[in-house]
């Protein structure tokens, strides 16, 4: 045994060394420098080497260039798959000119980039799919890219069979063919692989991959964002709405629970402020959006958002969100912070942001973490940024547009990424492709977030049951005799646990010994999981889940506590109702995450009540309308107002949502109520406060809106004639796309 001593000596030094070393992103940051707005911009385009001269980032950061013009053009999103190829696609007959001329052409594609020398810059082309209507959503599944277009309700892979960088084969994956004809701005996005494996959109589906094919989910009452979709090492969502002018919105939970914002207290300081270097004269709205200095006062055209999960720029950056504003031609960094449970996002500069420039062509609309641990910046680069529905003759913006010439300016696009100056960037290419299994699993424990999110993806499509024991292992942080001696614990992170947890979801490998474990750990982050992961076991009741979650109503840790609330919405009304109860008794004072939550899960569980119907007295096709009107009700509005329309009570806590049952609003003028629900509805109502807001809906189907209004106009104790789609119509066509929440103030000045 004496001549293994020495080696076992050295090897523990090693392994010490190795846990004690600063990490290579370790490093102290700079704020931003105050620059000067410039008054007077100009249209004309520059090169790419001109404009990254008028990019402004904090002292130590800089930009690189990765690929431009002609190489790309009208770029709008980049994914890359495992082997680092990055896949551009690029909107090519967007806004060609300022009358949106033949936007609808299927000319568009999606080009494949290599670097094949290792320099950062792309060096290899070629046109990966052709004849493309306005490609918005990509995504790798292995040697495969998931793609959908502007228009469309079909998903399709694309592979290259033969190595040519040209895709041969073409699979649908998932069939719907009901068109989306909604302006494309207002379309989904996203296709983000989240750590619980769903594949979700900005919008109300999510998808999940069954082996063969993507089956969906529709979500109701969920947050709707726009362009984009980011996504943290916890699987926390983070949307953006450019035209209801929140650059931030449904972080507070994941969108099967429902809707949760918190209004402002979900934003500290001025957030809604942004902070342009460069006078905006192209603004839709005209000059009241706009400050003294003729700078943006408002966010306008938010989108393009991600959460900074890579590990080769400063360690503070980690878990940052990042916002685009291709208005303003900035981009934002916010500090996602908790309090209470309550996620809160703050500018993390002082009336500065953390990239502004004076180039008007300046337009980005996407970043994304990538597999060289950097962050990327999709640069649209072009002079029109707005959708030719706004761009008419009569508008504010066309002549600011040809002013300048802006409309002129087409056919351009960069990619840069942005590095420090005191990290490297991961000169390693990746080639998850040709890994093995053992390979992936120990890439689970990355300390950048784009190869654990790719690895645990790669071995679910792969359907890689041989490392079902090193997962479980992994989870559980178990470890052996040899890894216990040389301390190889401390290099197993807490996101590669939680990473094998969801790759075990994946791989259907989740069982009850394991979940017992993961209730029961030291981590909280690893008990919240361990809740979320039940949920299956939720719904059946299963007694041995029951009994443990049901110990964990005074978890010491917030987040555990919100995650049961949530998760308990999958059992049933006699069995969670009173562990609802005790985990409300643990949140004095009746406020906060956990309590919301509690709010939401009471009301969901309600929609499994009956909901009686009357139709006396109506015509055949109104009771049709009033029935169908049950059933949407019972599915959604339900969960907020209550299965009697009385409103939903917790306790001595007050209500979720106002008492529809006797509502002035409900009996009253049908325009009114027809405005609240497109629109939504914010502030006292009756002289009472309510937790949130009344969501807009604006984009649901006039005759499902018919169908409800009717059924809460002629039930629930109320006394009001049904609404026919012809009303709905004509409030939409004196209203517009308002996307305010109404104030009971203004309905009574407007509707007379």
């Amino acid at each position: 045994m004496k001549p293994l001593l020495p080696f076992l000596l050295l090897l523990y030094l090693l392994s010490t060394y190795s846990c004690t070393q600063k990490s290579i992103a370790d490093v102290p940051e700079k704020l931003p420098v105050k620059i000067a707005v410039n008054p007077n911009p100009s249209g004309t385009p520059l090169s790419p080497e001109e404009s990254m001269k008028t990019i402004h980032l904090p002292e130590g950061y800089r930009l690189e260039l990765v690929a431009s013009e002609p190489m790309i053009q009208e770029p709008v999103a980049i994914a890359w798959d495992g082997n680092g190829a990055m896949y551009v696609a690029e909107m090519r007959t967007y806004m060609q000119d300022i009358n949106a001329t033949n936007e609808n052409l299927p000319i568009s594609k999606i080009i494949r980039l290599e670097d094949t020398n290792g320099d950062g810059k792309m060096d290899k082309h070629t046109i990966f799919i052709d004849s493309l209507v306005l490609p918005r959503m990509i995504l790798a599944l292995d040697d495969r890219l998931l793609v959908a277009e502007t228009y469309s309700s079909n998903l399709y892979t694309y592979r290259d069979a033969n190595n040519d960088g040209i895709a041969d084969e073409k699979v649908q994956l998932y069939h719907n063919d009901i068109p989306d004809t909604r302006n494309l701005e207002h379309q989904r996005s996203g296709l983000v692989w989240n750590l619980d494996n769903w594949i979700y959109t900005s919008r109300q589906l999510r998808y999940k991959w069954t082996g063969k094919e993507l089956i969906v989910d529709s979500l109701v009452d969920v947050p709707s964002g726009q362009w984009g979709l980011g996504n943290d090492d916890y699987g926390r969502l983070f949307l953006s709405s450019a035209g209801g002018e929140v650059a931030a919105l449904g972080f507070q939970q994941m969108p099967a629970y429902g809707e949760l914002d918190f209004e402002e207290l979900q934003y500290e300081g001025d957030f809604h402020t942004p902070w342009p270097i460069i006078a905006t004269p192209d603004i839709e709205g005209g000059k009241k959006r706009l400050k003294d200095d003729s700078t943006l006062n408002h966010f306008t055209a938010t989108c393009g958002q991600t959460i900074f999960r890579g590990d080769r720029l400063p360690q503070t950056m980690k878990g940052d969100l990042f916002i685009c504003e291709p208005v303003g031609r900035l981009i934002r960094r916010a500090k996602v912070l908790t309090k209470n449970g309550v996620r809160v996002v703050k500018n993390a500069y002082d009336k500065m942001e953390f990239i502004a420039s004076t180039d008007m062509n300046f337009r980005p609309v996407n970043l994304a973490t990538g597999p060289d641990g950097c962050m990327y910046i999709t640069d649209m680069y072009r002079g029109i940024i707005q959708e030719g529905n706004w761009t008419g003759p009569s508008s504010y913006i066309r002549p600011q547009i040809q002013r300048f010439g802006l409309d002129k300016n087409i056919g351009r696009g960069r990619i840069y990424r942005i590095v420090h100056e005191s990290i490297p960037p991961d000169t390693r290419k990746p080639q998850l492709l040709k890994a093995s299994a053992e390979e992936l699993v120990s890439y689970l424990n990355h300390p950048n977030g784009w190869w654990r999110d790719n690895a645990q993806k790669l071995l679910i499509v792969r359907n890689e049951q041989s490392v079902i024991p090193a997962l479980k292992k992994m989870a559980l942080g178990e470890h052996s005799f040899m890894e216990k001696l040389m301390f190889w614990k401390s290099n197993t992170s807490l996101q590669g646990r939680i990473h094998a947890l969801w790759t075990l979801e994946g791989l259907h490998a989740i069982d009850k010994p394991l979940l017992s474990a993961t209730l029961k750990d030291d981590a909280p982050e690893i008990r919240k999981m361990g809740i979320w992961l039940s949920e299956p076991l939720i719904k059946t009741n299963d007694p041995d889940i029951m009994n443990a979650i049901g110990k964990m109503v005074n978890d010491a840790d917030t987040d555990v506590k919100t995650q049961l609330v949530q998760s308990l919405r999958y059992s049933t009304g006699e069995i969670a109702k009173p562990l609802l109860e005790a985990v409300i008794k643990t949140n004095s004072g009746h406020t906060g995450m956990v309590y919301q939550a509690a709010q939401i899960t009471i009301g969901h569980l309600t929609t499994s009540q009956p909901v009686l119907v009357k139709t006396d007295g109506l015509s055949d096709a109104d009771k049709a309308l009033v029935l169908k009107g049950a059933e949407n009700f019972k599915s959604l509005c339900s969960s907020c107002h209550g299965s009697d329309g009385k409103g939903l009570k917790f306790g001595g806590s007050g209500m979720i949502a106002p008492p529809l049952s006797g509502s002035p609003r409900v009996n009253g003028d049908p325009r009114k109520l027809i405005r609240i629900v497109l629109s939504g509805l914010k502030g006292p109502v009756d002289g009472k406060e309510y937790p949130s807001i009344m969501p807009l809906m604006m984009n649901s189907e006039d005759q499902w809106l018919s169908e409800v209004l009717s059924y809460i106009r002629t039930n629930l104790s109320n006394t009001g004639a049904p609404v026919h789609m012809d009303d709905i119509k004509k409030v939409r066509d004196t209203v517009g796309r308002r996307w305010d929440p109404w104030t009971l103030e203004e309905l009574d000045e407007k509707v007379k």
